[in-house]
């Protein structure tokens, strides 16, 4: 009944700060298809199965459409302008026009310069004074400058561009302050293409640019696509380092594994396992049915929403056996931590090669890492739509 439906999100167990919200592991096996209700009083479907996530993720009766007046909202405020929130062919159009940049061989070139900027990063962070807070001092300058090169945005605005990034991904922003950040972005950003039409380089915005020129990209539109990249190229990412990094910390047996292995692949396969394990996306997915469908055996009306939260569907049994254990060595590839389908992060490329040159470089170099404070005291985002920790207070 939708009158019992419960609220979403839901909260974790006090002392579980890494595993999902204990109510989706039970509606996982009893009930995995099941209403929720969203802070706007709608009671869209809850998806909380491996398979039964790929098949709606993958399934073209499903719609992105954050338009779409039954979409299940992640928060009140203005629906995006960028592909991620559309359909083909539209979606599929305007991811093209930035898809190149993060093709597997384009990425694997960038290995060299993403290796000088963790090598830097680590140089001034091990080399300053301790304790000190691995997310300020080394997990969000690393994936902040990657993303910096890529579209020729200045570092020196690094401060600027976080703290509305920051704000934009609070659940507790009000629409004002959502709407405000995301117009000092867009405004930003837009001066950036607008000086690059006339002085073009050899970076992302430029070949913005150049689509604009030829007509086929308005620059509202191109500046949507720079505001989903900034935040994106640099927010899950520095969260995904910190979070695996105290994970790692509360696992000293894998810590020394990924450590002391001379083998690449162990780093490959701990980076697909802390995506799986961890997610910090954790607002689930959303969708929203064209026409009726069937999801877990049961019928999905046209117009219905869909919420789908990866975090617990990485950790099903029936797609990953013992599921609850930390395993680096495990063959993790298959998760949903990027999605599924034609929506499927575009950016996953960039992400595992910056995790994984972190897992190799950042351990080895401060092999007596620690924490410096209580794990109670840590402080989790649980009011954000990216799931991190706010500080990491660390000593070496």
């Amino acid at each position: 009944m939708t009158s019992t439906a419960p609220e979403y999100p839901m909260a974790r167990a006090a002392g579980c700060p890494f595993d999902p919200p204990p109510r989706l592991r039970e509606l996982q096996q009893e009930a995995p298809l099941t209403r929720i209700r969203l802070w706007d009083g709608s009671t869209p479907w809850l998806v909380t199965r491996y398979a039964d996530q790929r098949a709606v993720l993958s399934d073209p009766r499903v719609s992105a459409d954050m338009t779409h007046p039954t979409y299940p909202r992640q928060a009140p405020g203005r629906a995006t302008l960028s592909f991620i929130g559309m359909d083909d062919p539209e979606h599929a159009r305007l991811r093209r026009m930035v898809g190149s940049a993060f093709a597997v061989k384009k990425v694997a070139a960038m290995r060299p310069m993403v290796q000088e900027i963790v090598d830097d990063a680590l140089d001034e962070f091990l080399g300053g004074p301790k304790p000190a807070d691995l997310v300020e001092g080394f997990a969000l300058p690393v994936p902040s400058l990657v993303i910096c090169k890529l579209l020729d945005v200045p570092y020196a605005d690094h401060g600027f561009f976080q703290d509305n990034s920051k704000t934009m991904i609070n659940r507790n922003s009000t629409p004002e302050q959502r709407t405000e950040a995301s117009g000092n972005l867009a405004r930003y950003l837009g001066g950036l293409l607008a000086s690059k039409m006339d002085n073009p380089g050899d970076d992302l915005l430029s070949r913005l640019c150049e689509r604009i020129k030829a007509g086929e990209l308005e620059l509202e539109q191109a500046t949507a696509m720079a505001v989903l990249l900034l935040i994106a190229g640099h927010e899950t990412t520095a969260n995904m380092i910190a979070l695996s990094t105290l994970l790692l910390l509360r696992h000293p047996d894998q810590l020394a594994l990924l450590r002391e292995s001379g083998d690449p692949a162990v780093a490959t396969r701990a980076v697909e396992e802390m995506l799986r394990y961890l997610n910090i996306t954790h607002g689930g997915r959303r969708r929203v049915a064209l026409e009726d469908i069937e999801v877990a055996g049961q019928l999905v009306r046209a117009g219905e929403g869909l919420v789908l939260p990866n975090e617990i569907a990485n950790r099903d049994a029936d797609a990953f056996p013992d599921p609850d254990r930390l395993d680096i060595t495990r063959e993790a590839r298959h998760h949903v931590a990027f999605g599924f389908g034609v929506h499927q992060c575009l950016g996953q490329p960039l992400a595992r090669l910056e995790l994984e040159v972190v897992y190799r470089t950042l351990y080895r170099r401060a092999p007596e890492l620690a924490l410096a404070a209580d794990f109670d005291d840590i402080p989790f985002k649980h009011d954000g739509f990216v799931y991190g920790v706010y500080e990491l207070p660390v000593t070496w």
